[in-house]
This record gives structure tokens, sequence and C-alpha cells, in this order.
């Protein structure tokens, strides 16, 4: 009975990160939180970097039709200099620039700011920083599309996602509002976001395969952890559905309450 009671809270943990992770209220503190309530302690990234690449693959699901065509696109433009296809390349461009800052923060700095800001209480903090940004931002209809970016855009949402390196900050939180705040419609910010994440999910699992592979107890987790996977990915693939449609109606602010009021909690309860 134990034992399919820990499965259960495995599965619940990859249900509870696959909702969180595509919409702006940070499913790594979400995960932190629950956690602490269910009485769990996952040491490390390992588990946070299993789930996250069930979160991708959903998000490779989504988007593969933007992502074949800016391949496809920028590959064109580089061997035949269409200018029908210098969007498409650009924008390729502007996703390489923007990976940079939390790529070479993470790598330098990630675990130092990891147990620096182990925190419950920094999670709650965060939470509330987070709601005050989408809060900020709540009305702002911007006009910018693919083809109207710029390397600032890429560079300032770059920055904006290294930010989410500090536990509760919400990465598609920051790298939206950042890409709000410079003008672009919410396709295009959520879009930008999203595909965003693709690099910077990849180099983690990548980071993160030798370790896994090297712990002692890989049996005793293959369950558990391929169960939270499994509903991870379904999770986050209904909960990207859900927020396209969000950010098409423009609301964001219903997430800022929600951090606001689950951040207070967690500062004056957990």
């Amino acid at each position: 009975m134990e034992e399919i009671l820990i499965l259960l809270k495995y599965i619940f943990l990859g249900i509870f990160q696959g909702i969180t992770e595509p919409i702006p209220v940070s499913s790594s503190g979400h995960v932190m939180i629950l956690q602490r309530l269910m009485g769990m302690d996952l040491e490390g990234l390992t588990f946070e970097i299993v789930v996250n690449a069930a979160s991708l693959i959903a998000i490779l699901i989504i988007y593969r039709e933007s992502i074949s065509r800016l391949f496809f696109g920028a590959l064109r433009f580089v061997a035949k200099k269409d200018k029908e296809d210098k969007a498409d390349f650009m924008f390729v461009i502007y996703l390489i620039v923007g990976t940079i800052p939390a790529g070479v923060i993470g790598v330098v700095y990630g675990d130092v700011i990891s147990e620096a800001l182990d925190n419950i209480k920094v999670i709650g903090v965060t939470l509330i920083v987070t709601g005050i940004a989408l809060w900020l931002i709540r009305n702002l209809r911007g006009r910018k599309n693919d083809a109207e970016l710029s390397f600032k855009d890429a560079i300032i949402i770059g920055l904006a996602q290294a930010v989410a390196l500090i536990p509760g900050i919400s990465r598609s939180g920051a790298t939206i509002v950042a890409a709000m705040a410079r003008g672009m419609k919410q396709e295009t910010a959520l879009r930008f976001s999203f595909l965003l994440f693709i690099p910077v999910s990849v180099g983690s699992i990548l980071l993160a395969i030798k370790d896994l592979i090297g712990m002692d107890n890989v049996n005793e987790i293959l369950l558990p952890y391929s169960l939270a996977f499994i509903a991870s990915l379904i999770a986050s693939y209904f909960s990207l559905k859900w927020f396209m449609g969000i950010m098409a109606r423009g609301n964001l602010i219903y997430f800022s309450i929600y951090c606001f009021i689950v951040g207070t909690l967690v500062v004056l309860f957990l």
C-alpha cells in the first residue's frame, strides 16, 4: 500500500509540474511547495530535469509546424538568400542570441544560485514578484510580429530567462513579460518564449544525463520517474493548449492574482 501511495505522489507531482510548466506561475517553485506539503524530499535537480524533458516533448509536438518552418526557412535563406525566408532566418538567430544569457549564467552560476536560494520562503517571495510583473503588463497589446523583432528584443528576453534561474521566478512568465514589454503581439511573445525554452531545456537534459545514469538507485526510481514523466507530458500538452487560448484573450491578470495569493500563503505558513 505504501509503494502505491509513493507512486501516486510521483504521478501527482508530474501532473502538477506539467500543468504549471507552460503557464507563468513557476513549475519548479510549485513542485518544491508540493514536495513540502506531501512530505517528500527529492534532492538535486534530476527529477525536475526528467519532468521538464516531458514538457519539452509536449512543446515540440505543439510547435512542430513552427519549428519545421523556421528550420527549413533558415536553411533556404542560407543557401539561396531568398528575401522571403529572411524573417525565419533572423527569428532563429534571435532565438540563439536569447539563449546565451541563461546558458552562460546557468552553467557558471546555476548551482550557486540554486543552493543559495533553496528556501521555501524564497519561493513565496519570488512568486509575489512574478505576480507583480504579470500585473504590470496585464493590459499591454503589442504590435510586433515575427518579422519585426530585433537583437535588442532577443537580448532583453534572454536576460529575463536568465532571471528565471532564481527559484520561484517563472521562466515562461519572465520571458512573456519581457516580450510583451518590448511590444510583441501575444502570439509572437508566446511562440518566442516557448521556442526559447527548447535549447535551454535540451542543454539541461544533456548535462543531467551523466548524473542520472550514475545514480545508485536507478532501478528504484525508474518506475516512479517514468510515471511522473508520462503524467507531465500529458499535462503539459493540454496546459499549453489551454494557455495559448488564455494569451489570445489577454487574461494574464488571473495568473497575477494567483501568484499573489499562493506566494503570500507560502511566506506566511510554510
